[in-house]
């Protein structure tokens, strides 16, 4: 054993004289302690219900979870579509007559292509409540509820494209 390597180990648990920084942080908490309007007071009782287990410390520790990576892919992926049927929308506005865009208008939002967005919501459908632990319902005979609703996302397609950015100008 190398005698530096001894001596922090005999010194361990040995008082050591304050340095100057530890001094003056001593002396900011206890300003701290002076002004806190809670001094005195008990502190509010926080209840949790819930027990932390193993596994959702395991699980807490590798960031978010696979669902929700995919459900902010999702949400990215159709806002941009959004944008990109709002701009078609306005440019086809400007080069076809206004008697002819409510069909120019359909033929072009039927022939988008969500299939790189509709594959994710299909995987999300399949695999959400596995990633999430989604309960069942036996009522239902289906999984629970998510807020009040069913987690299976709608893929996107030209009804949702003419609902989200009408034919009419």
């Amino acid at each position: 054993m190398r005698p530096e390597e001894r001596e922090a180990i005999l010194r361990e648990d040995a008082p050591r004289p304050q340095s100057a920084r530890e001094r003056r942080q001593l002396g900011e908490l206890e300003e701290d302690l002076r002004s806190s309007p809670l001094r005195s007071k008990p502190l509010p009782l926080r209840l949790r219900n819930f027990r932390s287990t193993a596994e959702g410390y395991l699980a807490s520790l590798g960031g978010p979870l696979p669902y929700m990576t995919r459900l902010r892919e999702i949400e990215a992926m159709t806002d941009a579509h959004e944008r990109a049927l709002e701009e078609e929308r306005r440019r086809l506005a400007s080069e076809v007559p206004p008697e002819r865009f409510d069909d120019a208008w359909r033929e072009v939002v039927t022939r988008w292509s969500f299939d790189e967005v509709n594959d994710l919501i299909v995987r999300h459908n399949r695999w959400y409540p596995v990633e999430s632990r989604l309960p069942m319902d036996p009522r239902r005979r289906d999984y629970a509820l998510v807020n009040g609703r069913d987690y299976r996302l709608r893929p996107l397609d030209a009804g949702w494209a003419l609902e989200r950015c009408p034919a009419a100008v």
